[in-house]
């Protein structure tokens, strides 16, 4: 880990790194807050991802969530959506696929399969560079996102719900394998056999047994990728089926801009700071 940036915010620290990442083959850039009470012994830590486009600056610049981390002492760790200028053909030529936009999954498909595989970086390289270096208590660690990270969060949960204890998402893409967008990127990086798009789709993933405690959901209704790429009501319909515990929230006059993610922020530290600190859990 290559300390490129500090600041200090809410008596804590925004943190960018650079490090040589083997998962990805590729020099990869994470943000990290570190609360004043990381100064005392181990944190709740909560892992950010971000949406298509978005490197790790996005959320950090826009989100606002170091008010709400600092109070509660939570350490927050924010990773690119993808590798970049790795050299493969294609990997700037659409927003939605390649550069800005890995989708967090393991890619199996040439040539993206060297270096696009988000799914395992977040989850076992960062994981492990994070709990090595800083005061992570991997006992009380969670996972939220936005939208194509919104994606990404919930699937991780689903898959790994011992090490990741608590999930939320703002506007994610529920059911990848229902939208445009998780088309394009899961036949892109996985092939076109669709059975092998069921491990990074939520909504397929709850039909087929996957389980978390409770999921919290934000979603604007004025969020102009609603209709076409969102799909809220599958994961509710595949919710209520499975009995696992939704709370849906559909807010009036929102966007999927981060002045909706920003606005209701705190909301979602409280619910991670809850469900990692519950005696039962």
């Amino acid at each position: 880990m290559h300390l490129i940036q500090e600041n200090k915010c809410h008596g804590g620290y925004w943190r960018r790194y650079q490090h040589d990442s083997e998962t990805c083959g590729c020099l990869m850039t994470f943000s990290v807050f570190v609360p004043a009470a990381a100064e005392e012994g181990k944190c709740a830590t909560l892992f950010w991802l971000s949406g298509l486009t978005c490197t790790d600056q996005n959320f950090v610049q826009k989100a606002d969530v170091e008010s709400a981390a600092a109070e509660y002492g939570f350490i927050v760790v924010a990773p690119d959506t993808s590798p970049r200028n790795v050299g493969l053909d294609g990997e700037d030529l659409s927003y939605d696929f390649g550069s800005g936009a890995g989708f967090y999954v393991d890619a199996t498909e040439a040539p993206w399969r060297s270096n696009y595989r988000m799914y395992s970086y977040v989850t076992e390289e960062l994981y492990s560079l994070v709990a090595d270096n800083l005061p992570m208590d991997p006992e009380r660690t969670g996972v939220f996102g936005h939208s194509m990270g919104g994606h990404g969060a919930l699937t991780i949960a689903l898959k790994q719900p011992e090490k990741f204890r608590s999930v939320s998402a703002f506007a994610p893409i529920c059911a990848p394998m229902s939208c445009p967008w998780g088309k394009k990127a899961l036949a892109g990086y996985l092939g076109t056999d669709q059975e092998n798009w069921k491990a990074y789709d939520s909504v397929a993933l709850i039909e087929s047994g996957a389980k978390v405690k409770t999921i919290l959901v934000d979603q604007g209704d004025k969020d102009e990728f609603l209709a076409e790429q969102l799909n809220p009501e599958l994961l509710k319909a595949a919710c209520a089926e499975k009995d696992i515990p939704l709370t849906l929230n559909y807010r009036s006059g929102y966007d999927h801009s981060y002045f909706f993610i920003k606005t209701f922020i705190r909301d979602h530290v409280q619910h991670h700071h809850k469900m990692l600190n519950d005696v039962n859990r």
